[in-house]
């Protein structure tokens, strides 16, 4: 009975931290979506008083640099929450700790 109950405390812990990691990213999100919008709004504005056209204001690099650079910042954030990682993955990670538990394991029994 205890052991269920320390799985069921276990996935409870590993159900929060999850939840509190989406949380994180979608807070990032909105963040991301409503700072960049005032700046890249100011940025037109400011633009256009300066004598630009919409277009021109619009269409300039600094408009959405932020975005862009921000974004990257964001997509990895993303990456990380929802467990995509091509190159070094969950199955890599399992991998790596058999192999050093192996490793350790004919380590300990060389002495015996």
């Amino acid at each position: 009975m205890e052991v269920m109950d320390k799985n069921n405390r276990d996935k409870l812990e590993r159900a929060k931290k999850r939840v509190l990691e989406l949380k994180g990213f979608y807070t990032h999100l909105t963040v991301y979506i409503a700072v960049n919008t005032f700046i890249s709004t100011m940025k037109i504005v400011r633009n256009m008083g300066d004598g630009e056209s919409f277009n021109e204001a619009f269409f300039d690099f600094g408009t959405f640099a932020v975005w862009f650079f921000w974004g990257i910042g964001l997509l990895f954030h993303g990456l990380k929450v929802f467990s995509y990682n091509p190159i070094l993955g969950k199955n890599w990670e399992e991998r790596q700790i058999q192999k050093y538990m192996d490793k350790e394991k004919n380590e300990a029994e060389k002495y015996r």
